[in-house]
């Protein structure tokens, strides 16, 4: 994949609901994510890298 995702294509992608996934961007612990204007958009990269680095036994 390449190129923004919004929010609920995350949240569907990582089968989730895109509540939990606003509070994680609350938080701070969520994947990394941008500002377009005042549109929250997350890259594609930095959700699988989120995500690799959660996997079970990640170091």
């Amino acid at each position: 994949m390449a190129g923004l995702a919004t929010p609920d294509e995350v949240a569907d992608y990582l089968k989730i609901p895109k509540r939990t996934l606003d509070q994680w961007r609350y938080l701070g612990i969520g994947p990394k994510s941008v500002r377009v204007g005042r549109h929250c958009r997350y890259r594609w990269a930095d959700v699988e890298r989120w995500l690799a680095e959660h996997e079970r036994g990640a170091a």
